[in-house]
Formats: structure tokens, sequence, C-alpha cells
């Protein structure tokens, strides 16, 4: 069995192919910065439920290098393993957009290959929704659900929470809808992913997204669509292509008791 690990800067996503390269076991949690704990669990449950002892093995992520160099094992460079997967699970796509916990990411994948990331500041990131969510006092799910009834859209800054901040407390203050904030601040995300990336770069063809925010909050999905004037695809593994990737690639084998 091949297994990938992807360790982002909130989250431990882990994929296990067969011998056929179809996905006999995938999680999805977590690790509340106890990244080696968690991988550790990870790895005897795959060990107790898969009943194998041996695989090859790769890890990815923003997180992952530290843990790969610390135990000896290979180490897939996160854009390389999402567009080894993109290729073979998505053929075709011109560019990705992947939203992280605290990074963001553009693959241009035609017309010359060029990765744009943010990577120095969680602005537009599944950090700053969760911090925007926190300031309307809901969860990231019920402020998605507010966002769907919204009617209008506010100008809202979101290369920095503090900024944000300014702009979405004067709004509630003077009586605007949670719904219209809420859509706002989605609206505040693809501004910033767009234009902050981007960087007048056409985005075109076909768009494949990745990442937690965008694969939960159907309207942040709505809202890229409307500014892009495309239709994206949101693959069903949206969650996955990292460690995916990362799976492919492996072809070092370990003893995972080891």
């Amino acid at each position: 069995m091949k297994i990938g690990l992807d360790i982002g800067s909130t989250t431990i996503k882990c994929v296990v192919l067969d011998n056929n390269d179809a996905i006999v076991y995938q999680s999805y949690e977590r690790h509340y910065s106890h990244i080696v704990s968690k991988a550790a669990e990870v790895l005897r449950r795959i060990e107790q439920e898969i009943s194998g002892r041996h695989a090859v093995l790769a890890i990815s992520g923003s997180a992952g290098m530290g843990l790969a160099d610390a135990c000896h094992l290979p180490f897939v460079q996160e854009v390389f393993a999402t567009r080894v997967a993109a290729q073979r699970l998505a053929p075709g796509t011109d560019v990705v957009i992947e939203l992280g916990g605290e990074d963001a990411k553009i693959l241009f994948l035609t017309g010359g290959m060029d990765v744009r990331m943010n990577g120095s500041c969680a602005g537009g990131t599944g950090a700053f929704i969760d911090q925007m969510a926190t300031l309307l006092k809901m969860t990231p799910d019920e402020m998605n659900e507010a966002a769907l009834h919204s009617d209008k859209l506010y100008t809202i800054a979101s290369r920095c929470g503090v900024f944000a901040k300014s702009d979405v407390q004067p709004l509630l203050n003077q009586g605007a809808r949670k719904e219209d904030v809420a859509a706002s601040i989605f609206a505040a995300v693809v501004n910033q992913t767009i234009g902050g990336l981007a960087q007048g770069r056409p985005i075109e063809g076909n768009v494949l997204y990745l990442g937690g925010p965008i694969t939960f909050l159907s309207k942040l999905k709505r809202i890229f669509d409307d500014a892009l004037g495309v239709t994206g695809t949101l693959p069903d593994n949206s969650l996955y292509y990292v460690a995916l990737g990362a799976a492919f690639y492996s072809d070092e084998a370990f003893d995972l008791e080891d």
C-alpha cells in the first residue's frame, strides 16, 4: 500500500492507496500543533485497520518537513504534490486555486507553469475566515449559511484581520445585516486571492478548487465563480490532493511499526 500524509498549518490529511491506486482509507483532522503525536496516531490507526505493517510512504505539507527530516522520511513539496495529483486526477486543469488554514496559492499549469503563494500572512485564508466568524459570533458553517441569504456586499479589507475588523465592526454597529457582512467577508477573501496572488495574470479555462475553506463554504466557491466568470470544479477529494500527490510519488518502503 501507499501512504501520503499532508501536514498543513492546522490539519493533517492522510490517504492510503492499494496496489491499483484506489483509496482504501482517508482521514482529515485538526492536529492542534501536536504534529508528531497526531501523525503517529494516524499511522497506528492505519496499521490496525488496514492490517499491514509495510508501506511506501511520503510526507508533504507546510508543516510536514520537520517531521520528515526527524524521521528520515521522504518529503514532497506541496506544490509539486498538488501538480502530480491534478495532472493525474483532473487532466486538462489550467489553474488550481487552493486555500489552506494559513496560506493560499494559485497554480497556473498551462501557458507556462507558475506558482503564486501567500505564505507570509494569513489574510484571505481559513484562519482569517475563522477570525471573522468569531467577530460575527458565528461558526464558519453558520457564517456560510448566513451569506447564502445576502442581498448586498460591502468593501472589506482582507489583507489583515486587524484591518478587516476595523471595517466589519462599524458595519455591525451601524446595523448592517450579518448575512450581508458574512458574504462581504467571503468576497474580500476572493478579492485578496485574485488580486493579491494572480497579480494581473488571467485566471481562465478549467479552474480546480482545493482546500478546506472552498470545500466547506459553498458561498465562497460561488463568489469565486462569479468573480472569475467560470464554473470551477470542486473534486470529490478536494481536501486530499496534496496527500494523494505524495502517495502517488512515494517509492520508499517502511515498516510502520518502526
